[in-house]
Order: C-alpha cells, then sequence, then structure tokens
C-alpha cells in the first residue's frame, strides 16, 4: 500500500495493483458487479522524466510509444479492451457525447471526428470511457435501471455550468436514465485546501449556487483569495439534480495532497504527465 495523504471524503477510494498497475476505484461501483472502473496514478507505466510513470496524455510532450503502452497496461489491468476505448477531447466545455459501437477506439486507434468533448455516455457493453485529469473533478455516473453509464471531466468552469447536472440530462435524453438510479462517484481531485481561487472565479460561482451555500463552498482569505470546494460544490450540483444523497460518493483522496502518487497541475504547471479516470459497462 502507498501512503496516501486522504481526506474527510464519504468514501474510502480503495488502491488496487493488478498486472503491476497501482489504480484507484469506488468500492460502491465495484459492489454493483455492473461495471469496471478505475482511476489511474502514477505508477505502473513506462513514460519517463516529468511523466513517470503513467501518463495518458499524447499532447504534453511524452513519446507516444510510451503513452500507448501504458494505455495496454492499463486495459489489462482493468480487465478491458484498450482497442474500445473512446477518448474526449477536453476544453473545459459541457458538451457530452453519446459513444457507440461506431466510436470504438477513438483517441487510441483512430483519429477523433469530435472536439470540445468533456463528457462520454454510453450504453453499449464493452466500450470503455476515458477522461483526463490533472487537479480537476472526474464524475462517474452509473444507471443502474437503463445499464448506462458516464464519465464527465468538471473544472471550475464546468462545476459552475453544472457539468453533473447536464450529463445526466443527456443520460435522460438519450437512454430515459432517472437521477433517482444513479450512483454518482467525485473522483480524485484537489481540495479545498489546496484550490486558491481569485474574484474571478468566485463570482461565477456566487452566481451559480444559491448564497445560503457559499458558506460551504468558499471562503475568503486575508490576502483577498478564496479557497473553492470542488467537491462540495459537485455534490450539491448532483443533489439538485435529483440523486439521492446516499448515492453520491466524494473522493477522500486530493491530487495536489499525493503529488508524488498523482499528476497535479498545481504542483507542476509545465511539464506533467495527465491521469484518467475510466469506466466501463460489463458484457
Amino acid at each position: 500500500m502507498y501512503p496516501w495523504k486522504r481526506k474527510d471524503g464519504s468514501v474510502h477510494l480503495q488502491e488496487v495493483t493488478n498486472e503491476g498497475v497501482t489504480y484507484l476505484c469506488f468500492p460502491s461501483l465495484s459492489e454493483t458487479g455492473m461495471v469496471r472502473h478505475g482511476f489511474s496514478t502514477r505508477m505502473g507505466g513506462v513514460s519517463k522524466g516529468p511523466y513517470a510513470t503513467m501518463n495518458f496524455s499524447f499532447t504534453r510532450g511524452d513519446d507516444p510509444e510510451a503513452v500507448r503502452e501504458n494505455y495496454r497496461r492499463m486495459a489489462r489491468a482493468l480487465g478491458v479492451d484498450e482497442k474500445r476505448m473512446v477518448l474526449t477531447w477536453q476544453t473545459h466545455t459541457t458538451n457530452v457525447r453519446r459513444v457507440t459501437a461506431e466510436d470504438e477506439g477513438k483517441g487510441i486507434t483512430k483519429e477523433r471526428d469530435y472536439r470540445d468533448v468533456d463528457g462520454l455516455i454510453t450504453d453499449c457493453p464493452g466500450v470503455t470511457l476515458v477522461t483526463f485529469f490533472a487537479d480537476c473533478v472526474p464524475l462517474y455516473f452509473l444507471d443502474r435501471k437503463r445499464k448506462a453509464i458516464g464519465l464527465s471531466h468538471s473544472g471550475w468552469r464546468g462545476t459552475a455550468n453544472r457539468m453533473g447536472q447536464v450529463t445526466l440530462n443527456r443520460m435522460e435524453q438519450e437512454f430515459g436514465t432517472c437521477p433517482e438510479d444513479v450512483i454518482c462517484c467525485i473522483g480524485p481531485s484537489i481540495c479545498q485546501d489546496c484550490y486558491e481561487v481569485g474574484e474571478d472565479v468566485i463570482s461565477q460561482f456566487s452566481q451559480a449556487f444559491p448564497e445560503p451555500l457559499h458558506d460551504r463552498l468558499f471562503y475568503r482569505k486575508d490576502n483577498g483569495k478564496y479557497q473553492l470546494n470542488l467537491w462540495e460544490a459537485n455534490r450539491q450540483v448532483l443533489l439538485s439534480a435529483g440523486v439521492p444523497e446516499h448515492q453520491i460518493f466524494v473522493t477522500d483522496i486530493c491530487t495536489h495532497c499525493n503529488p508524488d502518487l498523482l499528476f497535479s497541475h498545481r504542483t507542476s504547471p509545465e511539464k506533467r504527465g495527465n491521469l484518467c479516470a475510466f469506466l466501463c459497462l460489463n458484457e
């Protein structure tokens, strides 16, 4: 076991090592038996230098062959097919794409014919959704009744624009999803203690969330800056969208608190790798 620095989350994330690859997972998702999922760490890959060792980004300067090998290793560890992975093209939007069998391999073995996509949903078993992170918030969705999944990237812009609700709305449109049937997990990302922001960010959160919630989401410091709680903000978005409180599970691991184990943009803004979230419906 690695020496994780943990916070007071609603769940104790599990560390799993399989096929030499270490990743984190939510017991609430694993126990359903319906999905394979994980959140990557820095351990188990072949990348070197600032990308060491499990980097999944092809666009940050790493050796593409090393990145491809990292995907192969993660696929073996999760028990999924690397050639059926589908990757986002993230630009801090709230655009959500429905993934079908025709999309299999896009971003891995085939070029993506889309961009500006920060969320993916599917009801196709065996297809693995993949999203990228280095402090922003991963959102996992499992509709147990309709057998559909979603995986979204929610940074401060996505959170202020209610990415969790947008994803649920899209799942309702495509699959008939009802929020009360969904398990939602808020994955490893930057915690409030580590996330200092300015007035420009807080002004958007002040408008996006009711005033009674402001004390729970942010506080002002003597230097005029604020500490923002993206975990609680995303939890409130999911609650307001109709997800029962007992079906929302919040990370207890911060990316910035664990720089040796996870990539963090706040820690290494220039040269670093990217983490990934993975989610696949079992066949």
